[in-house]
């Protein structure tokens, strides 16, 4: 595992090459389709290119972040926004190429737009911009395209910076595409026809994938790599000793022991960033006995010993959003700690409110592939609600089955993790604690914070809108359908020779800003 293939070492000095372990690679080169991993984000995040992408911050620790605050363009050079901000027009750099010498041109934009609202999952998506039908982007000229929205709605240009809209060379898709599959779904699957800053040399599926730099790339920095080896190897223990050894040059997703004890070694860093957008919680469906009751869901609340949790399932990696102050919050940042401590003297007088003296029997129920977190989380649950009459039966759902379950909101009491893309707090809300989808985990249901949820989406008074969502964030504090725990670190360790880590929204590498110092 420590040797570089013959073929690799021989094409690339060390300075130019850059290899990357993960757990996993990718399963498809389309984001949009059912059950694409994480790491199909990586690989069409660096091999295609977006109309704009989120802006850089460099945080107090020097690690770069994208500022979701900040739009800047990629394939387009400008934009401008009607007066009656129902329209973004935007103008294409026009010395843009695909990896293949073509011209990036508005039709291969409309069309790549197109497809994201024709296919479900990213309709979906676009939806929370108010983007539903192709009709909706029109063709200007060869350089400029123009998206329109029913209402103004400040999150239609975010969605461009998201991870569907790529921009994909439509002549050579079509020309893959068949009657029954007018999108080109399953040749994009495991070919690409982009124009990022790398391009596919070879790969070889649950392997490895082996990318080189677009020399011909106009829309930024050329990244400071000609070539990026990513190697699935399964096992941490050997990814670790890769990276060690200085054979790897970075590692993903470092399990948050590795994190610790790699820190502290002089050859290597390990940069943490807490998720943002990311959390992870305590659900309970508030539409079945006992968790319909608002009373016992604050008895759980002050019932969990959050600190045990903190430190032996993430080691403390990562942001708690346990504590804080309750009531009306002092920003309108969410995710955000709930105001809630461990105090089982108040957890036993909230459940003899509720009409529970004598407490209740419950399952609880995680994931096996969320163990190493799930597993003490669940122990440690079990042994605080026990001090507080709550029996609690363990529930270890085999792998992909628990978000099924959750569909059809067959849980009553879980640990589960998600995240959102965008970083408003009524987006957070309108996903997660709102309507009849899945991802509204606790199945909550007031109709003032739907109006809320509804009514924000489309504010333009900023001060209204701040009123707003400081009303929604203390109805969560206080009817708590979820219970947030922490936003987990993404830990990833390198080789002190590799700069220009930046973390992303969607946690995966972004390959075009990493060099060799």
């Amino acid at each position: 595992m420590g040797m570089l293939p013959t073929k690799w070492a021989m094409a690339q000095t060390r300075a130019e090459s850059l290899r990357i372990l993960s757990e996993a690679g990718p399963n498809s080169f389309d984001t949009i389709g059912v059950g694409v991993n994480r790491n199909a984000i990586q690989a069409t995040w660096n091999v295609y290119d977006r109309l704009v992408r989120f802006g850089t911050k460099t945080q107090p620790d020097g690690t770069l972040y994208y500022d979701y605050y900040a739009i800047e363009g990629e394939l387009a050079e400008r934009w401008t926004i009607s007066d009656d901000k129902r329209s973004i027009t935007f103008h294409l750099r026009r010395d843009a190429t695909f990896h293949d010498g073509s011209p990036v041109t508005a039709e291969d934009v409309k069309w790549s737009l197109d497809r994201v609202v024709s296919i479900a999952i990213g309709k979906s998506q676009f939806s929370t911009g108010s983007m539903t039908e192709p009709s909706q982007f029109e063709i200007i000229d060869t350089h400029t395209i123009k998206i329109t929205t029913p209402k103004p709605d400040r999150f239609t240009l975010p969605n461009m910076a998201a991870v569907y809209p790529i921009i994909i060379n439509s002549k050579v898709a079509k020309a893959n595409a068949t009657a029954a599959d007018p999108w080109a779904s399953e040749w994009l699957k495991t070919n690409a026809a982009g124009g990022g800053p790398f391009k596919i040399e070879a790969f070889t599926p649950g392997q490895s994938l082996t990318l080189s730099r677009f020399d011909g790339w106009k829309n930024g920095t050329l990244p400071g790599f000609r070539r990026v080896l990513w190697q699935v190897v399964p096992n941490a223990q050997s990814r670790r000793t890769s990276l060690e050894r200085g054979d790897a040059d970075i590692v993903q997703d470092l399990p948050p022991q590795d994190a610790v004890s790699l820190a502290a070694d002089a050859k290597l860093k390990v940069v943490g960033v807490p998720m943002a957008g990311a959390f992870q919680f305590i659900g309970m469906n508030n539409s079945i006995k006992p968790f319909d009751n608002v009373k016992v869901r604050q008895a759980i609340a002050f019932a969990l010993p959050y600190q045990q949790m903190f430190e032996a399932a993430l080691f403390k990696r990562g942001r708690p959003l346990f504590g804080g102050k309750p009531g009306v919050p002092e920003t309108t940042e969410y995710p955000q700690p709930l105001g809630y401590d461990t105090d089982i003297a108040k957890a036993k007088a909230l459940l003899t409110e509720a009409g529970f003296p004598n407490g209740f029997e419950t399952t609880f129920s995680f994931e096996l592939s969320q163990a190493t977190i799930g597993e003490p989380v669940s122990l440690l649950i079990q042994e605080a609600l026990g001090k507080v009459g709550i029996k609690v039966t363990i529930n270890k759902v085999p792998g992909g089955q628990l978000g099924t379950l959750l569909q059809n909101k067959q849980v009553p009491f879980f640990f589960e993790g998600s995240a959102a893309y965008l970083a408003d707090a009524d987006y957070f809300f309108r996903i997660f604690y709102h309507g009849p989808t899945r991802w509204n985990f606790g199945t909550y249901n007031n109709p003032e914070f739907a109006a809320l949820v509804e009514k924000t989406r489309f504010e333009t008074d900023k001060a209204v809108y701040e009123a707003d969502v400081k009303r929604m964030i203390t109805l969560a504090k206080e009817e708590v359908p979820i219970i947030l725990l922490w936003q987990p670190a993404l830990d990833t360790g390198m080789q002190k020779s590799v700069d220009g880590y930046k973390y992303l929204f969607h946690r995966q590498l972004e390959m075009r800003t990493l060099k060799r110092s």
